[in-house]
């Protein structure tokens, strides 16, 4: 016996060297790949592009679109493939447009275009962009096997529009759909107890309704709307199709294939990829054999101007804020904007004094009640101390419209989503899932009558319910007369256009809840206006992380995400939507639904 127990923990303990051998080699395998990446990244970044002349800007937007472009090489990083992914922002994107616009290298622009992955406000800017870059005579082509709604959106813009012979193009008109989970949770014994202001704020009807309630299929079916009008205005501009034929095609779903797009006008050819690589090297005046030189989106960043960029004679700056994400309390991440982290920007650059004029870009569908007064409040600040003006991306409703009303100048495109001036609360009672479904119940002590006010394990009584419709009252009320201060309005004109209704940024314009149309550039033009000066410089804010701490926390909690994201592909919305659930608890200033147009 005495042997035996010899042999076993020897085993055991030969058994613990080797794991911890292969552990350890592994992670030195792991470092060494990550050190290559790291190096290869570094490398990357600092690399100039060298442009050559009579040079093609080669856009490709499949990638998801942020605000602004990361500087971290771990943002992107896929941990299943080992891979970086270079994802431009919108500024870069932006920025790289309005370069070639001056650069007598790029003779124009070659539009590759499949998918976008961003919403329409942003789509609406780089198309901005595009009509602005057309006016130094470049020409632009589009080239696409497939056109969706939005794709075609864009390619409108282009001189010349081209279509796969076998290709797609739709034009069925937007719709959007949300998910209702009221019976699913009614199976599952969990009942939402919700508080509410404002017959528009519809972010609780998935857990109460089957369907829509009638005030949010009118605000919907207005959205749609003003956002299919502003569309076709711009397609039916720039392609001399006129409106009404264009919604007749849509109603009677009349562009099937490729040839239909050709008959229609929406397109000027169907050709194959070697003929459109012929019109391109016709429109570069090169031999039917030469190379084309391309120049990715990308590349083009770090590529130097030719021309030698003068100096600004003084040293003034206009800072760029960049508020993204839902807001929580707490510092920023990925996905949330931290109160934290965007007040620390705010108050950097008001104490800054170079800084001469902030430009805050809001791109969030609101959340936190609180987390949003405390952002507020520095924007009011930095209103004392010089020229605040806020850019609105694809949304900024609720909270995010929030701490954008105490601006001097509001500017959104005609697609961006904002409003929402309403708050609610949500409280779940798991007590009869628990109960019932997991054969779990539960006790306990307190010192007062209402000690768990707030847990999941048990109803509200009638005299809690009212505590807490009572405090919603209260952040309603502060929430309106904030807009009313900030656009100088009266509560009561707030609350007519308020109650949690939702508007886009074209009707927001006619009611006064935004002053401009117009996207970040115009944004910063109208901030320099404002402090009175010509020369600057922008300055982004919040500042940069170090990578390599952010790279810690990515291999910390964050790569069963992303491999989940990358498993999951566009589904992973649905899989968001699905937590949300869980974290949608307390007081919410909140945009009533995702927007997922088609």
């Amino acid at each position: 016996m005495k042997q035996f127990f010899k042999f076993m923990f020897a085993s055991m303990l030969g058994t613990f060297i080797t794991i911890m051998l292969a552990s350890f080699f592994s992670m030195v395998i792991f470092f060494a790949m990550l050190s290559g990446v790291i190096s290869s990244a570094s490398e990357d970044t600092q690399k100039v592009t060298k442009v050559e002349d009579n040079s093609v800007l080669h856009i490709k937007l499949s990638n998801a679109i942020q605000d602004r472009t990361s500087d971290n090489p771990f943002e992107n990083f896929n941990f299943q493939t080992f891979e970086p992914a270079n994802n431009l922002g919108l500024d870069q994107i932006l920025e790289s447009i309005e370069k070639a616009k001056n650069d007598d290298r790029i003779e124009g622009i070659y539009l590759d275009l499949t998918s976008i992955n961003t919403g329409m406000a942003t789509v609406e800017e780089i198309r901005d962009a595009l009509n602005d870059f057309k006016k130094s005579k470049k020409w632009i082509i589009s080239y696409s096997e497939v056109y969706t709604q939005k794709t075609y959106y864009l390619a409108s813009v282009a001189d010349k529009v081209y279509l796969n012979p076998a290709g797609i193009m739709e034009l069925r008109g937007l719709a959007n759909q949300l998910m209702f989970f009221k019976n699913m949770l009614e199976k599952l014994e969990i009942d939402v107890q919700i508080i509410r202001h404002g017959k528009f704020k519809s972010a609780v009807e998935p857990f109460m309704l089957e369907k829509m309630s009638d005030s949010n299929r009118e605000q919907m079916q207005k959205i749609l709307n003003t956002m299919w009008g502003s569309m076709l205005n711009q397609v039916s501009g720039s392609r001399s199709i006129k409106i009404s034929k264009i919604n007749k095609l849509a109603d009677e779903l009349k562009i099937q294939d490729a040839k239909d797009a050709k008959k229609y006008n929406f397109v000027d050819g169907l050709m194959y990829k070697d003929e459109l690589l012929a019109e391109l090297r016709k429109k570069l005046k090169v031999g039917e054999d030469d190379e084309i030189q391309y120049v990715s989106l990308g590349k083009y960043m770090k590529a130097k101007s030719k021309k030698k960029k003068k100096k600004t004679s003084s040293d003034n700056k206009i800072a760029v804020v960049y508020a993204s994400g839902s807001i929580v309390s707490g510092t920023s991440d990925k996905d949330n904007m931290g109160s934290e982290t965007i007040s620390k920007a705010i108050r950097e650059a008001r104490l800054d004094d170079d800084v001469k004029a902030i430009v805050l870009r809001v791109n969030s569908p609101g959340g936190s009640a609180l987390a949003s007064d405390v952002m507020w409040r520095e924007v009011v600040l930095a209103k004392k101390a010089k020229p605040v003006v806020v850019s609105m991306g694809d949304v900024a409703a609720s909270g995010g419209y929030y701490i954008a009303c105490a601006a001097d100048k509001i500017v959104a495109s005609e697609k961006t989503i904002t409003g929402s001036i309403g708050v609610f609360g949500v409280i779940p009672n798991m007590q009869g899932f628990f109960n019932n479904k997991m054969g779990i119940t539960f006790d306990g002590v307190k010192t007062n009558e209402h000690g768990d006010i707030m847990t999941v394990f048990r109803p509200l009584t009638a005299e809690e319910k009212d505590i807490i419709q009572l405090g919603v009252e209260k952040i309603y009320d502060d929430f309106i007369t904030k807009v009313a201060d900030g656009r100088g309005m009266t509560k009561e004109e707030i609350d007519a256009i308020g109650q949690g209704r939702v508007w886009v940024g074209a009707d927001a314009l006619e009611i006064g809840l935004v002053d401009e149309i117009g996207g970040l550039t115009k944004a910063i033009d109208i901030a320099k206006g404002l402090a009175k000066i010509e020369d600057f410089e922008t300055e982004a804010y919040p500042k940069r992380k170090d990578p390599f701490e952010e790279l810690i926390k990515e291999l910390s909690g964050d790569i069963e995400t992303r491999m989940l994201k990358n498993n999951l592909g566009e589904n992973y919305k649905y899989y968001q939507k699905m937590q949300s659930i869980s974290n949608q608890s307390g007081v919410m200033a909140r945009l009533p639904f995702d927007m997922d147009i088609h």
